[in-house]
């Protein structure tokens, strides 16, 4: 079986659990299973650590420039998309590498890549709850809500604040492995989560570089 790629996307200033909780259940699910469906690793612009919002530091896998093709790329959040909102290297890479992708998953004010790129035009999206107007002024044309956890457009799925990350992805991994697969993770975690049984569907509205 052809593993997965799943590239995190980190950048000086990300918020913590923003990429460890989707890194430990794409990670998880690799390792409590024969198949190892996932291979998980992260991208920066370099190959220097990268300083987290609360000075813990991690070493890259690999850079934007030289990131094994991702099939799943994950954009966090953090104080550090301050900056990274005017990175035109981390902008491209999220625009050129986001179309060829399987999936793009945000978490927290990860969205505000997104919509800095125009990825969330005519969709449905969520973000931190205090980041929620500041999306809202960044994709005019985007839905935003603030009543669900996560928000899935298809191949765009957004969700809330910080630990919301984790239950986005184990809901993806449910989505693309089944139920029993992202039970399995959880349970290793000893996490609380449940399937997710039903999703309001979103009309699909192709955005402005044909998502």
């Amino acid at each position: 079986m052809t593993q997965t790629n799943v590239a995190i996307l980190i950048f000086n200033g990300v918020q913590l659990l923003d990429f460890i909780g989707p890194f430990e259940v794409f990670s998880i699910t690799s390792e409590i299973n024969e198949d190892q469906p996932f291979n998980v690793f992260l991208v920066a612009e370099t190959l220097n650590s990268v300083q987290c919002h609360y000075g813990l530091s991690f070493n890259p896998d690999c850079t934007l420039l030289d990131s094994p093709p991702p099939d799943i790329i994950i954009i966090p959040g953090g104080i550090g998309t301050r900056e990274a909102l005017n990175q035109l290297q981390i902008l491209a890479w999220i625009q050129s590498k986001g179309y060829h992708a399987e999936l793009i998953l945000s978490v927290c004010t990860g969205a505000l890549l997104l919509a800095k790129v125009g990825l969330l035009d005519g969709l449905v999206a969520t973000t931190h709850h205090q980041a929620l107007d500041q999306l809202q002024a960044m994709a005019p044309q985007t839905t935003v809500v603030d009543n669900q956890r996560f928000v899935d457009n298809g191949k765009i799925i957004t969700a809330g604040g910080i630990s919301a990350g984790i239950d986005m992805s184990l809901y993806v991994v449910a989505k693309l492995l089944g139920d029993s697969k992202a039970l399995k993770t959880a349970q290793y975690m000893e996490y609380d989560w449940k399937p997710k049984t039903k999703v309001t569907p979103i009309p699909k509205i192709s955005n402005s570089i044909g998502f």
